[in-house]
């Protein structure tokens, strides 16, 4: 399957991205069937060849959801945005219950819901302490 999406070029700290089209298995940077635009985010400028992109949609090519998100907000398709996944992570929180609850795992969850937790969140350093006195 043919997949839309970024592959990093650039010197370190000054990241820009091409928008390529690759088969899903290959990595980002490796092999590609076409380049169709390029992102510098520190610029903020965008650069796409609209008609390939769109023949590529309509043979079935996928976007990646940050490649989506840029497409729809350069008005190049018209969709509504993708919210983009956050990587797994696991937060210890102190409970206000018993002592079992102390650490709490939360995966893939929004990051409203991430942000509300952590603010009463302990550091994990004065967890381990209290655990040894």
């Amino acid at each position: 399957m043919l997949t839309i999406r970024l592959a990093r070029t650039g010197k370190r700290n000054t990241a820009q991205f091409k928008i390529m089209l690759q088969e899903n298995t290959v990595a980002p940077g490796g092999r590609h069937v076409e380049i169709l635009g390029s992102h510098n985010p520190h610029s903020k400028e965008t650069v796409f060849h609209t008609e390939r992109i769109k023949y590529w949609l309509e043979k079935g090519a996928t976007t990646s959801d940050t490649v989506h998100n840029l497409l729809v907000k350069n008005s190049v398709i018209a969709e509504k945005k993708r919210v983009v996944k956050l990587p797994k992570k696991v937060v210890a929180v102190e409970a206000e219950a018993p002592k079992e609850e102390a650490a709490v795992k939360i995966e893939e969850t929004p990051a409203e819901v991430i942000t509300e937790k952590v603010k009463d969140a302990v550091p994990v350093e004065k967890v381990e302490e209290s655990k040894a006195e």
